[in-house]
């Protein structure tokens, strides 16, 4: 199974990067974590941000594969444990599929991301910094991950 992140954004902070990679090189082979940075449209004082955020989802929607199973991050989405995440993870692996987590951009995801979704995920009900939820998602399914595997990382 490979897990491919799917953010809006680039040119992070390298305190970004290397929480992610660390996080990343973790996984075995069976189970690959990969970033993909989608292009942020540029916004300025009159920018058209409907626009803007539809061309972002059509820049996600180019990366994700139709047999690809997807996962919006959506404050809105139903918040999962690591358990219930661990879960999914091994349903995810048993189906067969890759998984892609989409996460938008200062306005969100287009309404087409949401089309496409088969599941919405909540990582909090604060709003997280864009940069910061790279990070977390990655140690998250990390942890999901070594639940399931039965590593010792994850210790309830």
């Amino acid at each position: 199974m490979k897990i491919k992140l799917l953010a809006v954004g680039k040119k992070m902070p390298a305190w970004v990067s290397e929480g992610f990679d660390e996080y990343a090189k973790r996984f075995p082979r069976d189970c690959k974590l990969e970033l993909v940075e989608i292009n942020a449209g540029k916004r300025g004082k009159n920018a058209p941000l409907a626009r803007i955020k539809e061309a972002e989802g059509e820049s996600i929607l180019q990366q994700i594969k139709p047999t690809d199973w997807v996962v919006v991050l959506d404050v809105q989405g139903k918040n999962w444990s690591t358990e219930r995440l661990s879960e999914y993870m091994k349903e995810w692996m048993h189906k067969g599929v890759d998984i892609c987590l989409l996460v938008g951009g200062p306005e969100g995801l287009s309404d087409a991301c949401y089309e496409r979704a088969n599941q919405r995920w909540s990582l909090s009900n604060l709003t997280l910094p864009h940069p910061m939820v790279r990070v977390i998602l990655a140690e998250a399914l990390y942890r999901g991950w070594s639940l399931m595997a039965n590593h010792p990382y994850h210790r309830a």
